[in-house]
Formats: C-alpha cells, structure tokens, sequence
C-alpha cells in the first residue's frame, strides 16, 4: 500500500475560483450582472460551455501532445478547483445551481436519505425520491430563462431523464447527441437560436475510459485527443459574439490493487457502521447510534496516513463542502474520509463494480481538484 508524507488537502475556493463561481459569472456575463461576474468573464451575447468529465488540470497539462488545442489555451490560464466530493454528481450540481455543494446538497455519488437508512445513487437515482424535493433550488438554466437567455444542454440521450438531470439541469431545453460529432453540430446550431443564449455540452466519455484503463493508458490518450478535437470544431464554428469555455468536473488518480484498502476485508472498519457511503476515494461513513466517536478513532488509526479523516462538524468547519445549509446536515458522514496519495477505500463486497476501477476520483488532492477552466477566444 501506498505510504506518502503527509500532505494539506486543497479545500475548494468557494466563491472565488470553484466550478459555482464559473456558472455565476458565465451567466453573468450574459445578463450584465458585474456583482456576479466573480471570474470578470468578459461580456457576451452568446456561451457555450464544455464540461469534459474526468479531464483534471494536470492530466491536460502531462499529455499536451494528444491534446495541442486545449493545451494552447490552457498555457495562460489558471485552474479551478471542483469542489468536494471531487465528483460527478457534485461538480455536476455546482455547475447547474451555481451554488457550492453545502448549498445544492448533491454531496456525492452515494449519501444517506436521512431517517430512512438507506443510500441515495446520484447516478442511479431511486424512483421513488423526488429530485425536485431532494434539490430545489433554481438551477442556472432557470434563472437564465428568467433574465430572457435561452437556455440549453447537449448530451446523450440516455441522461435526459435521469434524477440527476432533473435535480441540477432542469429549465434548459434538452437536446441529445449521441456521438462526439453530434454533439458539436447539436451545441453549434443551439447557439443560434436566440441573440443571447447559453449551451452546456457535455461528453462523458473520458471519465469512463480513465475508470477502466487508466490514465495512463493509450486509450485514454486516444480517448483526449478526440476531445481535443471537439474543442477545436466547437471554436471553430462559433457565431460571432460567442465565448466558448471548456471545463472539467474533476480530474482522476490511479488506484492499483495494491493501494486499495478493503472496508469488507478489515472487520473493524465495519465496527459501529450503520451505512458506509461515497466512494473510494471521498467517503461518508454514518455511524450507528453513539458509535461516532469509535469509528472516527478506528478509521483514523487504521487509515493513518492514506486518508484524511475527520469528523462531519470538522470538516464543515474547514470548509470541504462551503457553506452547509442546516437541512443538508445530516447527508454528510458522520465520519468524512478522502483517501491520499493514490489510496482507495474499496469495499469489495457491497460494491463490486466500483472497487474494480481503477481510475479513480472524489478526493482533496491536487490532482483531483484542479480542473482547467479554458477560453475561446483566450481570455
């Protein structure tokens, strides 16, 4: 297993350079609104915005040879930090309420449904719980509807009516694409549908390619530089007028076998554990009645090292999740565990699939936060 140094977790720049910031100045920078325009986006008619999923900051910059067009743009900009956890159901809610986690309550791929001991799946949502209820602030596309921007998202078919969609994108109007061609076409003709209008497109294909051979595969690079090319078509067809900026929603690490510790193979990572969410590398870990403190002891003396372990008071106090509405309270773990290095908290038995990857995301770390925040034309 893998043993490093101690380390400072990047903790999200709510309110200053997060993936919330970016949708509030995007859509700022539509209407006017120079209080909003936290990121002093330049003023424009027409966005569109490309949410690459898994494309982290320093895997853009490691493989600027698969990639030469974003590389370019990225060679004078900054990263954005994704926010936590540093995944798709929640970097996926801060882009579509432009709001941090602690605010939009998408606070990862598996929390708890509080008082009703089981888990909600951002990415299996369960039928019978209402998205509208779970997350019912306005979303970007509805507000942007409101200030008279015409509002739409490019994607696959498949995503259209899912939970997820419902919770963080509803309001814009849904037009899927079912290859990368597609979707370029599909996001270029939306932007003339109106003389102020905002795309969000977004290809889900690179994450899934990093979950199942790396990051440092040939396939994933394969993988990059298909997207660098969507980029490329995107700018090279939009209407005057336009900015394009491409995004991702978090970046990825590579978890061997050997780094991964498994919850069902340690019988004392279960002791006091009522329901063991998140996923590998971001955990929530909801304790049995008065059983917190035992298993905030036990997870931080069996993890060490490998994971920064705190209570749920403490690392809303530290600001992992921005400011935490008190009704989101009780989604958070009692105990929040984001694995180091390149560490997963696997459990082998409840989640087969998820502990067979081998890219990985959801944590603090450098490499799964920083997530390029690129401009067409450069800003």
């Amino acid at each position: 297993m893998t043993r490093e140094p101690r380390t400072s977790p990047i903790v999200p720049s709510y309110g200053d350079s997060s993936l919330a910031d970016l949708s509030a100045s995007i859509l700022a920078s539509l209407t006017g609104d120079t209080a909003g325009n936290v990121l002093g986006l330049p003023a424009a008619g027409r966005a569109c915005l490309l949410i690459i999923d898994g494309l982290g900051w320093e895997l853009l910059r490691a493989h600027q040879a698969a990639a030469p067009f974003l590389s370019e743009l990225a060679f004078n900009s900054r990263p954005l930090t994704c926010g936590f956890p540093s995944t798709t159901v929640t970097s996926l809610g801060s882009i579509g309420t432009a709001l941090p986690p602690g605010s939009h309550g998408m606070l990862g791929y598996q929390v708890a449904i509080p008082g009703e001991h089981r888990l909600l799946n951002g990415l299996h949502w369960p039928k019978d719980v209402d998205p509208f209820g779970w997350q019912p602030k306005p979303t970007l596309f509805e507000r942007a509807a409101a200030a008279g921007v015409t509002p739409v998202h490019v994607a696959l078919r498949a995503f259209a009516d899912s939970g997820l969609t419902r919770a963080t994108l509803r309001g814009a109007q849904y037009r899927p694409a079912s290859s990368l061609g597609a979707l370029a076409a599909i996001a270029v003709d939306a932007l003339h549908d109106s003389e102020r209008t905002l795309v969000t497109a977004y290809h889900a294909d690179l994450d899934g390619v990093g979950h199942v051979y790396g990051t440092n595969s040939a396939a994933w690079a394969f993988q990059l530089a298909h997207v660098d090319r969507l980029a490329e078509q995107l700018a090279g067809a939009l209407p005057l007028g336009t900015m394009l900026y491409v995004v991702a929603d978090h970046g990825m690490v590579n978890v061997g076998a050997e780094d991964k510790i498994d919850v069902d193979a340690i019988p004392q990572l279960r002791e006091g554990v009522a329901l063991l969410g998140g996923e590998p590398r971001a955990r929530h870990v909801y304790a049995r009645p008065g059983a917190a403190a035992d298993v905030l002891a036990t997870w931080q003396d069996i993890l060490g090292e490998r994971a920064w372990v705190l209570p749920r008071d403490e690392a809303v106090k530290d600001g992992w999740f921005g400011p935490v509405d008190d009704a989101l309270t009780e989604r958070i773990g009692d105990v929040v565990a984001a694995a180091t290095g390149a560490n997963g908290i696997v459990a082998s038995g409840a989640e087969p699939n998820e502990t067979a990857l081998y890219g990985m995301h959801g944590s603090l770390t450098s490499a799964e936060q920083l997530i390029p925040m690129l401009a067409f034309p450069s800003l």
